[in-house]
């Protein structure tokens, strides 16, 4: 089993803290990892580019010349796709781009990418964030001395004092334990789990 210290908000060791195999000790996959990076930005995009077809084009509705004799190329519409200003051919329409990925992908990505912060000595344990009033400097002063880098994902409990808090703190992120995915732990140079949510996770994963 993975071992990791567990360290108070001033930084100062407190204990030390057994993790699961199961979750925080296997062998990352990088495959999946980057199935479930992908699945999670194509579910972010928004899809809603869009330009006008010929007939959503205002005017264009009489023929500019005669048919024949003109000396001109035939033309049936000013608003035709070949014109300045005409529409637009085979050009983007609202799409969504979303897709599902197998649960157990899911799963074994994110365990993946935990074991992989364990192995990298990027993941970091806090005892607990006492918060009792939105003060942002309190959790940056806590970052700063537990050695948090400055990509961090910040993995708490019900606390809206520490999500409002770390809220406009640049490069800091925070989760819960039911909305923690494998892009945010990935991006994040270091991640931060307070205890309770340690264990949350290993109930909920294991």
């Amino acid at each position: 089993m993975p071992n990791v210290s567990i360290l108070d908000m001033t930084g100062k060791k407190v204990g030390d803290m057994s993790l699961n195999d199961a979750i925080f000790g296997i062998e990352p996959n990088a495959v999946v990892m980057h199935m479930a990076v992908v699945n999670y930005l194509a579910n972010q995009r928004q899809g809603t580019q869009s330009t006008l077809t010929r007939s959503e084009v205002s005017g264009g509705g009489r023929k500019p010349w005669r048919q024949k004799g003109t000396g001109h190329a035939r033309q049936g519409s000013i608003r035709a796709t070949q014109w300045i200003h005409g529409g637009i051919a085979l050009g983007p329409k609202p799409r969504d781009y979303s897709y599902t990925l197998n649960k157990k992908v899911k799963k074994l990505a994110l365990k993946s990418a935990l074991s992989d912060k364990v192995a990298n000595n990027a993941l970091i344990v806090l005892d607990d964030l006492v918060l009792d009033s939105y003060k942002t400097k309190t959790v940056v002063d806590c970052l700063k001395a537990i050695g948090a880098a400055k990509k961090t994902l910040l993995v708490i409990e019900d606390n809206k004092f520490a999500v409002k808090s770390a809220a406009n703190i640049p490069g800091v992120k925070t989760a819960g334990v039911n909305t923690i995915n494998t892009y945010d732990i990935i991006n994040a140079d270091t991640l931060v789990l307070v205890k309770n949510a340690a264990l949350k996770i290993e109930e909920v994963y294991a």
